[in-house]
């Protein structure tokens, strides 16, 4: 009975079968050899009870606790048939360590199996270990012809020379095994291309093409390159191939795109072809829409046209919304703005939305009617209720209301004690309003439920550091951020403020500059050159400032820096001749 049950699950889980299988014994009598026989071996006990729980768990759609009885059992039971139902569960998990884990145990145990290489090879090149997925899709490419080798080029930016020059030389040998295999071809090329070697790339392309003319990515990457050659022709093999074939709307979509980046009135010419084609793709309306704002000429009322087709036909609604708010708002038609953007439903531009309609009407001193817009809008979307609340103070704040923003942080506070990103939103808050009693205490109050949270630790060390003289309470807990966060712009900032306030001016500046180098923001600047300015290192300090008013003219830290100083810098002079006057 036992060994019943095993050859049954055997049939259903190990061998992934999906039908019962019966065999009458009138059928077994006359037909014996249609029978099918099932080799036995030692089977634990412990095994089936873990394969049935898996079957369950997936009945039930527990993938985890499914997941988890597959990865214990494809090691003790070594079977190809487990390891190949492990590999594909944790791919559909996108557990991808498991899942190339149980991949290699499938091709160890069942090593000429075309699924199993090809499953592992696309792995591994998913991870960017082109050179370890190699030798799997040569086996697939001996046994079926149809290797994926393009695959190998993911991640390919992120190898070392010498991984891509061992990549290219073996991509050379397989060439030469497969001469006419137009996937190694393109792959080749591609190599080519990303290394430099256009001239290389193009002798390879004109092979492949030879060979199969209508290949749409060779002509593509051709095109390419020799655009970036500034060649007298570059689409002329793309534009012979739609003459041939006009339908080849992959083609023809594709080079519309390379166009965008040259030539907008030749691109538009391209999505209009495709639109007609296909008068129901609100992907092409959308793009035509979006051409016609970047052609040397807009044209605003065909923007206005295909992005209203786009609404019509259900599709991209929200997105086409948006621009139509967008371009109303640049007109100044404020109502119409507003009528567009209030069209907007929950999706990726809804916040963004949301932004721009509270925006408008706080800048039109329509206090009362903005409320009552995010009021309505936290009822229809309670599951957004804080971001809508964090954004309605935002923009408060942002316009000066701040003992508005302020209370309607505390009422979002009231219905949502637990929330740290409003707690720090009103935090912050409090810090512009001079409130660092109020500040200290949301901080506070985040730190003791999450001793890790960074941004809580990093923002209370630097107010300490900047506005008061605890700085050994400052230096404690910035330590404690960049502990976490070794290195995050913010936190190395604070930490070469905190050095500075207690005139540690060396360690000041590693940390600033360190700071500044990845993350180049005025705020940042203005503290670097104040050190440096302390150090007597006024050229340095200058040039500094100087860059990051190019980039941010009106970046108030910085400004506010330069006048507590009394440092006046006219532009257009070498950083080394600045005159330095004190304001009147």
């Amino acid at each position: 009975m036992f060994r019943l049950l095993f050859l049954t699950v055997a049939c259903i889980l190990l061998a992934g079968c999906a039908a019962q299988i019966a065999v009458s014994e009138h059928e077994a009598r006359t037909e014996p050899e249609s029978a099918v026989t099932v080799r036995e071996r030692p089977f634990p006990r412990d095994s089936l009870y873990s394969l049935l729980v898996a079957e369950f768990a997936l009945r039930r759609q527990a993938y985890d606790v499914a997941m988890e009885q597959y990865i214990g059992q494809a090691g003790v039971l070594r079977d190809s048939g487990v390891s190949e139902h492990t590999t594909h569960l944790a791919q559909f998990l996108k557990r991808e360590e498991v899942a190339v884990e149980a991949a290699e145990l499938w091709t160890e145990l069942d090593p000429k199996n075309t699924e199993a290489n090809n499953t592992l090879a696309q792995l591994l090149a998913q991870q960017g270990r082109p050179l370890e997925a190699l030798p799997y899709l040569i086996l697939v490419e001996r046994e079926t012809g149809d290797a994926n080798f393009p695959v190998l080029l993911n991640g390919f930016k992120q190898l070392s020379d010498s991984q891509r020059a061992e990549l290219a030389r073996d991509t050379q040998t397989l060439v030469a095994e497969f001469p006419q295999n137009t996937r190694l071809l393109l792959t080749q090329a591609l190599i080519q291309a990303e290394t430099g070697q256009f001239d290389a790339a193009l002798d390879t392309l004109d092979t492949l093409l030879s060979l199969e003319p209508e290949e749409t990515p060779a002509m593509l990457l051709e095109a390419k390159i020799l655009t970036d050659q500034s060649a007298a022709s570059p689409y002329a093999r793309v534009q012979q191939a739609l003459q041939v074939n006009p339908d080849n709307n992959l083609l023809r979509l594709q080079y519309a795109r390379l166009l965008t980046a040259s030539d907008m009135g030749a691109a538009r010419q391209q999505f209009e072809i495709l639109a007609e084609q296909h008068p129901e793709d609100g992907d092409l309306l959308f793009s035509l829409a979006l051409i016609n704002q970047e052609i040397s000429e807009p044209d605003p009322e065909a923007t206005r046209a295909y992005l209203r087709q786009t609404i019509a036909l259900g599709q991209r609604v929200n997105e086409a919304y948006y621009y139509l708010g967008s371009m109303a708002e640049k007109d100044n038609n404020i109502e119409e703005a507003l009528t567009h953007y209030m069209q907007i439903g929950f999706g990726p531009e809804y916040l963004a939305a949301s932004n721009r309609i509270g925006q408008i009407l706080v800048n039109s001193d329509q206090l009362a009617r903005c409320h009552a817009w995010f009021v309505e809008q936290r009822q229809e979307h309670p599951h957004l209720r804080n971001d809508l609340y964090a954004l309605e103070a935002n923009i408060l704040a942002e316009a000066g209301a701040k003992t508005v923003s302020l209370q309607i942080l505390n009422q979002a506070l009231a219905e949502a004690p637990d929330s740290f990103s409003l707690r720090y939103a009103r935090a912050m808050l409090n810090e512009q309003m001079n409130n660092l009693v109020a500040m200290e205490q949301d901080l506070r109050t985040i730190i003791t439920a999450d001793p890790d949270n960074t941004a809580a630790l990093n923002a209370l060390g630097y107010t300490l550091a900047n506005r008061t003289t605890r700085y050994s309470e400052a230096l404690d807990l910035i330590s404690r951020a960049l502990a976490l966060e070794p290195d995050e712009p913010a936190i190395l900032d604070s930490m070469g403020w905190v050095m500075f306030r207690t005139e540690q001016y060396a360690a000041s500046v590693t940390y600033l500059t360190q700071a500044y180098t990845s993350f180049p923001d005025a705020e940042v600047a203005s503290h670097l050159g104040e050190v440096l300015w302390a150090q007597g290192k006024t050229d340095a300090a200058l040039a500094v400032w100087q860059g990051a008013l190019l980039r941010e003219p009106n970046h108030p830290a910085l400004l506010n820096t330069l006048e507590r100083l009394g440092i006046v810098l006219p532009f257009g002079l070498p950083a080394q001749v600045y005159p330095v006057e004190p304001r009147p």
